[in-house]
């Protein structure tokens, strides 16, 4: 079990949408500082925000103390206000209309059974450093599943 306190920022680009995507994972932790990405060839940029704050929850400890920063409303309204109502309708939005990108939804619900997050929003593309870091890691990951290089 750990009481431990980390800082995670978390942004995901794709080249078209959908398209070749990206994602990045900025960990904060004890003065270290872990970052993560990955990629997929055909996505959409809310998978890959997605993807990316779930590599970050996927890589903490039981009861950490999570505070999670990103520049999406999608990700962050969906942990703060959205999730509880679509289990409670059997992952139905309203209108009996399906919860899209259900499958990650489940296992950011997972995750935030086990940790203790708190969500920050912060604006994209605002000189944020952290996120714009996140923003160029994820950015160069899809660059680089596409074949385009990297950044």
């Amino acid at each position: 079990m750990s009481n431990t306190m980390v800082e995670m920022h978390f942004d995901g680009a794709c080249l078209g949408n959908p398209g070749p995507g990206g994602w990045a994972c900025l960990i904060e932790r004890d003065g270290q500082e872990t970052l993560l990405t990955g990629a997929e060839a055909q996505t959409t940029n809310n998978r890959m925000e997605l993807s990316a704050a779930i590599a970050g929850l996927a890589s903490l400890d039981d009861d950490t103390t999570v505070l999670l920063h990103g520049d999406s409303q999608y990700v962050l309204k969906g942990i703060d206000e959205w999730l509880d109502g679509w289990k409670r309708r059997g992952w139905k939005r309203a209108g009996n209309k399906r919860v899209e990108n259900a499958d990650l939804w489940r296992v950011v619900d997972g995750h935030r059974a086990r940790l203790k997050i708190t969500t920050k929003w912060v604006r994209g593309h605002a000189g944020h450093e952290q996120n714009e870091r996140c923003d160029q890691a994820a950015k160069a990951a899809a660059e680089e599943v596409a074949g385009n290089g990297g950044a």
